[in-house]
């Protein structure tokens, strides 16, 4: 086991000393949408430099989060993709990138974009009870780039390149598409000034509508921060958590031997007269 950076007995540190170094996340997002060249990761990463970038490679492929691999003639060139512990991980950025979409706000000047980090959001972020019962394909053409949603009864999946017959395709420019994302623009507005086309009949544009909404994106990153302490919360009993602890009068001290009762013996959960103990981030669960 290579030497820990924190070298600290805890999840949270743990998982930091293996993907905290700057670009290692991202280097994670670019690889959610398949196997990529070297050059890809160079594109979508833009600012890292070509050894920085084969060191985090490197340590991400010694951790078992990504493997290399070679793709059969005629393509013959070598990719990265994300190992089952890798897709692991992408899960956990889950509630990191809403949180983070949360705090976007504008555009500021000389911030790079490109054009599939918008669609990892909407894949992400999607209505699936609006996908349920759809059976379609939507193609998105932005600027040089071309990926495509399949929508299948409740899942969404995100994929580079064209559609063989998609239901619906959009047309714009990268910076339409970044206005879009940001909210700067409308798509009403995209297509009155001609910057946007959309071909397709109206009910599986309706359709895309529901799923992809921008409102719908940012609600869903929204619910999906919320969610944790909300199913905390739902049953109805009080939730301490450790913080609540500091003189918080006579029952602090008997709910403390509690929690500390059950971090020692190793007992996963603690419930006493419907008080439930919950725990801070990344240590040793308390519930």
């Amino acid at each position: 086991m290579p030497e820990h950076r924190y070298r600290q007995y805890c999840g949270a540190a743990r998982a930091l000393d293996i993907v905290g170094d700057r670009w290692t996340l991202l280097i994670v997002r670019e690889l959610l949408l398949g196997p990529r060249r070297f050059t890809d990761l160079l594109d979508g990463l833009p600012g890292i430099s070509r050894n920085l970038l084969t060191e985090r490679l490197r340590t991400l492929e010694r951790e078992g989060v990504i493997s290399r691999d070679e793709l059969p003639p005629p393509a013959a060139r070598q990719v990265y993709q994300l190992t089952e512990d890798g897709q692991d991980l992408a899960d956990a950025m889950v509630p990191l990138v809403a949180w983070g979409a949360r705090r976007l706000g504008a555009r500021e000047p000389g911030e790079s974009f490109r054009p599939h980090w918008a669609a990892l959001a909407m894949v992400t972020f999607a209505d699936l009870n609006a996908a349920r019962g759809v059976r379609e394909t939507y193609q998105y053409k932005i600027g040089n780039s071309a990926f495509h949603f399949a929508v299948d009864d409740g899942s969404v999946q995100l994929r580079y390149g064209r559609s063989g017959n998609p239901s619906v395709t959009l047309t714009t420019d990268e910076q339409t598409w970044a206005d879009l994302a940001s909210g700067r623009t409308t798509a009403h507005e995209a297509l009155a000034a001609g910057t946007l086309t959309l071909t397709g009949d109206s009910r599986p544009l309706e359709r895309l509508a529901r799923i992809f909404s921008r409102s719908t994106i940012l609600a869903q990153a929204d619910k999906i921060v919320k969610a944790r302490r909300q199913r905390l919360t739902d049953s109805g009993r009080r939730v301490i958590f450790p913080g609540d602890l500091v003189d918080r009068g006579p029952a602090a001290p008997a709910v403390m031997r509690v929690v500390m009762g059950t971090v020692l013996s190793g007992h996963p959960a603690v419930e006493r007269g419907g008080i439930r103990v919950a725990s801070s981030i990344g240590c040793r669960p308390l519930s």
